[in-house]
């Protein structure tokens, strides 16, 4: 393949879904085994991606604020919180593209996170290639009782239990949106409930891309 910007883009591999699914240790498996390009987009958001979040705003003659982490987790009900999260990706996916175009290489993209979203995967490439990891709620509850950052709010609140219940809820919103797209643009979606290891998962995913077969 030779290389271009929005080829880059094209011929990429999409994974999305909800959170603590495993799509970063799946994708990881398949940028090794396949020879892929491993984005990680949760890396971008935390960090550029903000500081452009940041920059935009001053931009439009606002200023910097500090975030009150206490509206994030405590005041806004978990509704709220999943339709800003949500609004969020649609602002993020454009700077994610940025990224890919940046991204000067022959090899296919494997591109993860909670933030790319069917629909708008959907409108640049091929629907094919992208699959959703959803985790069933059982599945989460053991990741936040066995992993200590799907667990733990790391910024300080009056009430960390009441902000961990929130972001728990919120997730699952955030969740059944994306297999809710999934499911109407035709994208393949992938139950996780913790039965089956990470290499199985990429097992199917390479299947489904037909990573073997690529020149």
């Amino acid at each position: 393949m030779q290389w271009t910007p929005d080829a880059t883009i094209k011929n990429a591999f999409w994974i999305g879904g909800g959170q603590w699914a495993g799509k970063t240790t799946v994708a990881g498996i398949l940028a090794e085994r396949h020879g892929l390009v491993h984005y990680y987009y949760d890396f971008h958001a935390a960090r550029a991606h903000d500081d452009r979040r940041v920059a935009a705003a001053v931009r439009q003659g606002g200023s910097f604020q500090a975030t009150d982490w206490e509206k994030v987790w405590i005041g806004p009900t978990p509704d709220q919180m999943a339709s800003d999260v949500l609004a969020s990706f649609r602002q993020g996916f454009e700077w994610v593209l940025d990224d890919l175009r940046g991204i000067g290489t022959a090899h296919p993209v494997i591109a993860e996170g909670w933030g790319l979203r069917p629909e708008l995967v959907a409108a640049v490439t091929d629907p094919a290639r992208m699959v959703v990891l959803a985790p069933t709620d059982e599945w989460r509850r053991h990741q936040v009782a066995h992993l200590p950052r799907a667990g733990k709010i790391s910024h300080r609140v009056s009430d960390p239990e009441l902000a961990g219940r929130n972001r728990f809820a919120r997730d699952r919103l955030v969740t059944a949106d994306a297999v809710a797209g999934a499911h109407e643009l035709g994208i393949r979606v992938i139950e996780i409930d913790g039965t089956r290891p990470a290499r199985a998962i990429a097992d199917d995913l390479a299947d489904h891309f037909r990573l073997g077969t690529q020149p």
